[in-house]
């Protein structure tokens, strides 16, 4: 699960002079969620 504070980390750096080359991206602040694959409910 992602923390408030990784949110924020991501949301600072995006917003400080070092994201200045980043354009046009998605970043996925998840923790890996997105990656994930469950498997199906097997019913009874």
């Amino acid at each position: 699960m992602v923390t408030a504070d990784e949110v924020a980390a991501a949301a600072a750096y995006l917003s400080s002079p070092a994201a200045a080359s980043v354009t046009g991206a998605a970043l996925a602040v998840n923790g890996g969620m997105a990656g994930l694959r469950l498997r199906p409910v097997q019913k009874a």
